[in-house]
């Protein structure tokens, strides 16, 4: 009886192994088949961008991208939160109002320190 509770779940989880698997495999499958692993030389010519790569694509980013990503998905996520804030703003008076506020200060604080740093600055 218990079981058939979790059937749903179950399902659930395997049909999203699914949908993340076996397009995976089948494009290595039919990659394999069609001969897309062997690259030649109208392969690794230049496209869409018009020029030679200069460097490797393996090659070191400075680190002020990933702050900077850092920082878009920090206040992104900021913005996230004050959308469902701000409509039950009424219902959760003072108290949640407040309670915003500790959050944004908390995240001003982060957003001076990363500027003191000097993460968003571009030489």
């Amino acid at each position: 009886m218990q079981l058939e509770q979790y059937l749903p779940v179950l399902l659930f989880i395997l049909v999203g192994i699914a949908v993340g698997v076996l397009p995976q495999v089948l494009g290595w499958v039919f990659a394999g088949a069609a001969g897309f692993h062997k690259p030649d030389a109208a392969k690794n010519s230049p496209y869409e961008c018009g020029f030679e790569a200069f460097e490797d694509a393996r090659m070191k980013f400075d680190v002020r991208y990933y702050l900077v990503a850092i920082l878009f998905i920090l206040f992104d996520l900021e913005i996230a939160f004050l959308f469902p804030w701000a409509v039950a703003l009424k219902e959760i008076g003072a108290v949640g109002f407040w309670a915003m506020m500790v959050f944004l200060g908390i995240l001003v604080v982060g957003f001076a320190y990363e500027w003191k740093k000097g993460a968003l600055d571009w030489e």
